[in-house]
């Protein structure tokens, strides 16, 4: 192969491979849609293990054997199931039996409201259609024929066409009568019989799944799908305790309110709560309509909506979250997306089971190193860390979204965390790309000039400790994700609290490069101690005046100087750095701040080595030693 020919094959390689993935979705998609028969009872087969798994735990721990344990679990799952389903029919059957006397309720009403409709106006118009409509469907019957004289013909003049089929006797009838049934009940053999075999053979199917996975770490992949199954398993027993309780209120509210057939409206409520966002609202169209055939008035329609409407937020907004945490692990694009991929695929039934499978992929692509990409296109998990984010943000020169972030943050942590765990790890990410060459000067100038810009929507900020509430979004993975909050423990002194000779404007100043990341971490560190009551000033390395403007420092107001440098350019001249800050102002206190990595060795070896008094990794450790000295 010719030098020329492996450029083109490297550059096509992207292209390639892209095809190559919509190859295998394809192919995969094509497998699941034609293998549906088979696919769904072994998912439902799967699912349902999950909810009935811990039962059969608990009732080995009760020295129940195995053998008995997964028959009993089984025959009381499918049991309430049968029996659910033969209510449902039961409710059905009784329901039928009624409608015919509700039709002069709706006729009554529908010649209301077209009485009550202004001619010409829009429901006016909705009421003729739907007549012209019903019209139309009572003159259906056959082929419509003119008569003689051109008129049509009555549909009840019309003959009525007589075919002569032959029944097949009573094997024919016994057939006609019970195919219709085949499908559903070869499906629920099919999955009692996975049920039964995967609940029997569970630790064998983990212990094979392992060794598809691999047996280097036989420990660490067995703890990761018990964790998996585990979290599962109570995702889903939660979910259906959840869903039942909703259906249970739907049920107890509609018999109080008086609609029909109220525990077929709950169970009905309850089953299709477990399709995402559109379940509850699809639930509640039945019994609304129910409600609006039977009440001559208006007020049963009306409680009725106001009955779902309040439970909905009740379970979705304040119970879900207590429960399992505020989602289950997917995003709000992936849980629609998963929707439709599997309602495609298996139909409706695919729309119940699209979330519980989505869930099953995710939990997945978060354990196993080769399905990563699942979580990241379907998980919940941000897809940046929010440094990450900040960093792109200010590279953008967009930093808004930075800023509701930090605000976010704020709530549950102090303004020096939140410049240690996000803004300082950002800009490290960007020392370290200036140290590769991969960040132009341009570039530079518009992060340093957005990170400014967020320095100063912070300075209205009163108070530097947690405010307390509920953080959201990035700013809650990034709450979850960092340590003790070190900053909320240091107080906020009053001038009262300060020693002689603090209680200057320029007690602390910050020494710094102008227009530098140097310069944009000083004025985070000033920002921080002037909100903890000290007075900071950020001072320019080579003029020796404030590089926000005012006054000039007087020497003897100064009580500690802190040098702020990203990267160092070497340890002789931090030394000199440090004389020179130490023969300007006498006495005071001297803090190496060193950006550059968050090791304290590292940063102590170049502090000892400078002989500064103290060096600071981060801008928590200076508010630290700032709070001890002043």
């Amino acid at each position: 192969m010719d030098l020329e020919t492996s450029r083109l094959l490297r550059r096509g390689l992207p292209l390639y491979t892209a095809l190559a993935v919509a190859l295998l979705v394809l192919t995969l998609g094509a497998i699941l849609h034609l293998g549906r028969e088979i696919f769904v009872p072994v998912a439902l087969a799967v699912l349902l293990s999950f909810v009935l798994a811990p039962i059969v735990r608990g009732l080995q721990r009760l020295s129940i054997p195995q053998a008995v344990a997964v028959p009993v679990t089984v025959l009381v799952g499918f049991g309430a199931i049968a029996v659910l389903l033969v209510t449902m029919g039961a409710q059905f059957a009784g329901l039928g039996a009624d409608l015919p006397k509700y039709q002069g309720t709706i006729r009554d009403k529908v010649v209301a409201l077209a009485g009550s409709a202004e001619p010409g106006g829009a429901l006016a118009r909705v009421i003729e259609v739907w007549e012209g409509i019903g019209t139309e469907l009572k003159q259906l019957g056959g082929d419509r024929k003119d008569g003689p004289d051109g008129l049509p013909v009555p549909p009840g003049s019309r003959p009525i066409p007589v075919v002569i089929q032959d029944g097949g006797g009573l094997l024919g009838t016994l057939g006609g009568f019970v195919s219709p049934l085949l499908h559903p009940l070869a499906t629920a053999g099919l999955v009692l019989i996975f049920v039964i075999f995967v609940l029997a053979a569970r630790e064998d199917l983990r212990n094979r799944f392992v060794r598809l996975l691999g047996t280097e770490d036989i420990q660490h992949t067995t703890a990761v799908i018990d964790d998996a199954a585990g979290r599962l398993s109570r995702l889903f027993l939660m979910q259906l305790g959840l869903n039942a309780a909703f259906g249970a209120a739907i049920a107890i509210g509609l018999f109080l309110i008086g609609v029909p057939s109220p525990l077929l409206w709950g169970i009905l409520a309850g089953i299709l709560r477990f399709v995402p966002y559109v379940g509850a609202v699809v639930g509640a169209l039945p019994p609304l309509a129910l409600a609006f055939a039977v009440d001559p008035g208006w007020s049963m329609f009306i409680w009725t909506a106001l009955l779902f409407v309040a439970l909905e937020p009740v379970f979705g907004h304040v119970l879900e979250p207590l429960l399992f945490g505020h989602s289950t692990g997917l995003s709000p694009v992936a849980v629609i997306l998963a929707a439709v991929v599997w309602t495609f695929l298996w139909g409706p039934i695919g729309l119940v089971l699209a979330m519980p499978l989505t869930v099953c992929l995710v939990v997945l692509g978060r354990h196993v190193r080769g399905l990563g990409f699942i979580d990241v296109m379907l998980g919940d998990r941000p897809a940046l860390s929010p440094a990450q984010i900040f960093y792109q943000r200010m590279l953008a020169g967009d930093p808004s979204e930075a800023i509701l972030q930090a605000r976010e943050f704020l709530r549950e942590r102090s303004l020096s965390t939140y410049y240690d765990e996000v803004a300082l790890e950002a800009l490290r990410l960007a020392q370290e790309d200036v140290a590769r060459n991969r960040l132009s000067p341009d570039r530079q100038e518009v992060l340093r000039r957005s990170t400014e810009t967020l320095i100063a929507s912070l300075e209205g900020l009163r108070d530097p400790l947690p405010k307390g509430g509920q953080a959201g979004g990035e700013a809650a993975a990034a709450v979850m994700a960092a340590g003790p909050d070190r900053g909320a423990s240091t107080r906020v002194l009053a001038r009262d609290d300060l020693r002689p000779g603090w209680e200057g404007a320029a007690a602390v100043i910050c020494y710094a490069r102008p227009d530098t990341l140097d310069e944009v971490i000083a004025r985070m560190v000033a920002q921080v101690l002037t909100k903890h009551g000290m007075g900071a000033v950020v001072v320019s390395t080579t003029s020796n005046e404030p590089l926000a403007g005012g006054a000039p420092v007087r020497a003897e107001e100064v009580r500690m100087v802190c040098l702020s440098y990203v990267e160092p350019l070497s340890t002789l001249h931090l030394r000199y750095a440090v004389r020179l800050a130490r023969k300007q102002f006498r006495g005071a206190f001297t803090v190496l701040g060193i950006w550059r990595d968050r090791d304290p060795g590292a940063s102590r070896t170049l502090g000892q080595a400078a002989r500064a008094d103290a060096v600071a990794p981060t801008i928590g450790a200076v508010l630290s030693a700032a709070v001890a000295e002043a």
